[in-house]
């Protein structure tokens, strides 16, 4: 069976050039194409494809955020960004978000079949150049057990920014103040020396197993 794809890219040239090049392949079928988030996240729940291509600026709610509602809709699709972003920061938002696969627009044809195949059969498709990127990203002075040195709420504070939760979103699971959530933030960030909720998360994954 081929694999089902549905697209989310507000540029109808690029809609259509992706409509062909899926057209023409034999194991890979385009299910929709949505020019917006709102349509998506209304739609792909209804009839989810395998994979998901998701361009980062979308009008209204853009890719990132889209990537994050649908997980929690769809928890099984697996999400590509399909993107001209190549900041780090944005790389990072859209994997912690639960994206599981970054490909840029500008990349060969073959590059981004791979890719849909490659995030069908459970791995995470990246150009060269981003996973370069990522890895730089990662590899920053400051030792990453510094997230010991927080707090158990602060922790817990920092697990929900991990899985993509926002400050109001962190408050209402908490039971916190929204300005109580923004204290722990800063205090997060002043003990990990981090300046973003992704350079924070980027130390807190990349902190080492506990000990047994």
């Amino acid at each position: 069976m081929p694999i089902t794809v549905s697209i989310v890219e507000d540029d109808p040239s690029l809609c259509t050039v992706l409509l062909r090049l899926l057209g023409r392949t034999r194991d890979i079928r385009c299910l929709s194409c949505y020019s917006n988030a709102e349509d998506a996240l209304r739609e792909i729940p209804r009839f989810p494809p395998e994979v998901v291509l998701m361009d980062i600026n979308l009008p209204g709610i853009d890719g990132i955020e889209c990537v994050r509602k649908l997980k929690v809709l769809s928890p099984l699709i697996r999400i590509v960004m399909l993107t001209v972003y190549e900041n780090p920061e944005r790389i990072f938002k859209a994997l912690s978000a639960g994206a599981i696969g970054y490909v840029l627009k500008h990349r060969p044809s073959a590059e981004l079949l791979n890719a849909i195949r490659d995030a069908h059969d459970g791995g995470a498709p990246m150009s060269s150049d981003i996973a370069r990127k990522v890895v730089q990203f990662f590899q920053t002075n400051v030792p990453a057990d510094e997230a010991g040195e927080l707090s158990a709420r602060e922790r817990e504070v920092l697990d929900f920014l991990a899985n993509g939760f926002l400050v109001k979103e962190i408050a209402d699971q908490l039971g916190l103040g929204f300005g109580t959530v923004r204290t722990y933030i800063r205090r997060i960030y002043e003990k990990m020396h981090v300046h973003s909720r992704s350079q924070a998360v980027a130390k807190y994954l990349q902190r080492p197993p506990p000990s047994r």
